[in-house]
């Protein structure tokens, strides 16, 4: 049985939730992926736990394809954090395939340990074709979660207006009280 997933953002797309994959909480950073259980985790999350194993190697692979999204996210355009993702994306390819219900295609790995990597930044070409200024970090200081901003006028500015935005309209509240 895999454990309850722990993270206070889930179900944004898969590039995104895998760079949620590391937080902050109570002032801590945390990390999901220390151990093949928290990629048993994160693997369950996403609806891959049939496809890939949670194992050293998958890991390993995988904690490299979040560090290079990552960088991209962090420095859209950069020539280094475009090549560092360009590199995963070497790792896999897509194989159209036939069968009796119509035509399809299928991911191919030479190495199967990085299909998880793979498959989140391939699924990162998908946001990047369809809204790159959409791909959104939270607005508060103290956040480093990432989110797909899907509001209607693409103002989104925090991860969960719940959380940060009410952490953020507190603040402001306490430095006007203060002036006062």
């Amino acid at each position: 049985m895999t454990a309850i997933d722990p993270r206070p953002l889930t179900g944004e797309p898969l590039s995104l939730d895998l760079l949620n994959t590391r937080w902050v909480e109570e002032g801590a950073r945390r990390d999901l992926l220390t151990d093949v259980e928290g990629l048993a985790v994160w693997l369950t999350a996403n609806d891959l736990e049939g496809r890939f194993a949670a194992d050293a190697a998958t890991l390993r692979r995988t904690l490299a394809a979040r560090d290079a999204l990552a960088a991209l996210v962090d420095r859209p355009g950069d020539p280094d954090a475009t090549a560092r993702v360009d590199a995963v994306l070497g790792h896999g390819r897509i194989r159209a395939t036939l069968t009796t219900e119509g035509p399809g295609e299928e991911a191919e790995f030479a190495d199967p340990a990085w299909g998880p990597g793979w498959t989140a930044a391939r699924a990162h070409l998908d946001l990047l074709r369809t809204a790159p200024d959409r791909i959104r970090a939270c607005a508060h200081e103290a956040c480093i979660l990432h989110f797909f901003d899907t509001s209607r006028n693409g103002t989104r500015r925090w991860c969960s207006m719940a959380v940060c935005g009410n952490r953020a309209k507190a603040s402001r509240h306490h430095a006007r009280a203060k002036e006062a």
